[in-house]
């Protein structure tokens, strides 16, 4: 459910990169976000409206540096996805699905001289069919696009806004904002187009306290830098109780039933090693639900509840915490991706009410540099998912009693699940200015994380571009 832009993606960082940094507070510029340039902490959802970003029409006929001038960033973006599974899986099928995104950030310091206040809006309209469900596998989607758009004209995904203090070192955002886009955000991963890990990771985004694009939070999140190359954030999000926080369009921001908080926290360390100054992004969070769960198996004896009949235990809180990490090992250009870059992470949620307890990446991305093409782009990465021991009890107790299997946090159920892993490969390819055509190839190794289907293997395309 998250977007990305391929090539383009490190293309539009490595544009904005040297817009501004705390080390040389000069003239002020203009920017879209706070914090933009400023090592690799990027912040929003990967929309690339930021300054100096090459459009498809190029200066829209001299309309987009008017507005920039004035601080104003609009951006128009198509992401077509066409998937397919060649071999394996529950059936052979293909899908084409789609969005249309449009943000509007402004930087009103530049527009009307209010310091250090800039104010954000995304919203998406999407087309198109989940492909897990043809495919047998709904714990690690190959797509990036589908699901949870509404069916509107114009599903909201974020409207918030920043207030910088003491020179940007603190920064204070507000509103309805993705919690992903702040908190295990990984920009890099989301050139690959397996969603498990674009933009931040499979447990955490599908569980209520943590859920990431196209779903936004109401809550605010303080961010403080005591360097250059560190950052301190937290952030508290009411937790909708809900299947879609604001409502299947995500406009309606007053639900029923938001009493409860999550409470995140991240520590974030960006060094650069050696003359080439080689970028790395070091993260480290975790965050506290305090809504009450039930528990996957248990009733309140701690039994099974199918078989008993009885209500279910409901556990008090829920838990995920993260590693996540990116390093450039070989410089190819200037950018913040613009050479070979190792990307990895795991991640942990409290598996007595979540389904998938843990998830371990590693993965390599290479910019065309080195083969003459530096906007192309080629990557690989290796995933593995393990469910819980507690969903596993419950699946072996509906098979005991021959009844269907319960549906959990990744959808439909076909088996007694247990792990799953994902090889993926891709190259992205630089079509013209702002487009990019990517081909992946994905091979999933017990899909579902059942034994139920054969391996799967699937093919993919992506084009985006942004006008």
């Amino acid at each position: 459910m998250a977007l990305s832009f391929g090539g383009l993606a490190h293309k539009a960082f490595a544009q904005s990169e040297t817009s501004q940094t705390l080390a040389t507070p000069q003239s002020y510029k203009s920017r879209a976000f706070a914090m933009e340039g400023v090592g690799s902490f990027s912040v929003g959802p990967l929309v690339p409206s930021l300054y100096g970003n090459p459009h498809l029409f190029g200066d829209w006929g001299g309309i987009q540096p008017w507005l920039t001038k004035r601080g104003i960033y609009f951006n128009v973006a198509i992401n077509e996805e066409y998937m397919a599974n060649v071999t394996g899986g529950r059936t052979r099928d293909n899908v084409l699905a789609g969005q249309v995104a449009m943000g509007l950030d402004i930087d009103w310091q530049q527009l009307s001289g209010f310091k250090g206040f800039w104010t954000h809006l995304l919203v998406i309209n999407g087309h198109g069919r989940n492909f897990s469900s043809t495919l047998g596998d709904s714990v690690s989607n190959p797509e990036e696009i589908y699901g949870a758009r509404g069916n509107v004209v114009a599903h909201l995904v974020s409207m918030y806004a920043d207030k910088a203090f003491l020179n940007d070192r603190i920064i204070l955002s507000l509103g309805d904002i993705p919690t992903g886009s702040f908190f295990a955000y990984d920009y890099i991963a989301c050139s690959f187009m397996n969603v498990s890990v674009c933009s931040n990771f499979a447990p955490g985004k599908y569980v209520p306290g943590g859920r990431d694009w196209p779903s936004g939070n109401l809550g605010g999140v303080l961010r403080i830098r005591p360097t250059e190359t560190t950052y301190l954030m937290g952030g508290v999000f009411a937790v909708s109780p809900h299947s879609y926080n604001g409502g299947i369009s995500g406009w309606a921001l007053a639900q029923s039933g938001l009493g409860k908080v999550s409470s995140q926290i991240e520590l974030g360390w960006m060094p650069s090693f050696g003359r080439n100054k080689l970028r790395g992004n070091y993260k480290i969070g975790a965050w506290y639900d305090n809504s009450s769960y039930p528990n996957l198996y248990e009733d309140i004896h701690g039994n099974s509840f199918q078989e008993t009949g009885l209500s279910r235990r409901y556990e008090a809180g829920v838990t995920t915490a993260w590693f996540m990490f990116d390093q450039m090992l070989v410089r190819n250009g200037p950018g913040v991706a613009d050479g070979l870059v190792v990307l990895g992470g795991v991640g942990y949620s409290q598996g007595n009410v979540v389904a998938m307890r843990d998830h371990e990446w590693i993965g390599l991305v290479e910019t065309g540099t080195p083969w003459h093409r530096n906007s192309d782009q080629v990557g690989v990465m290796f995933q593995h998912m393990d469910m819980s021991r507690t969903v596993a009890l419950q699946q072996k107790s509906s098979l005991a009693l021959g009844v269907p299997f319960l549906s959990n946090q990744w959808g439909q159920v076909w088996g007694i699940q247990n792990w799953e892993n994902v090889y993926e490969a891709f190259y992205s390819i630089h079509l013209m200015r702002g487009t990019t055509l990517q081909a992946d190839f994905q091979y999933l190794q017990h899909p579902g994380a059942t034994t139920t289907f054969k391996d799967a293997a699937v093919i993919g395309g992506q084009f985006t571009t942004n006008f």
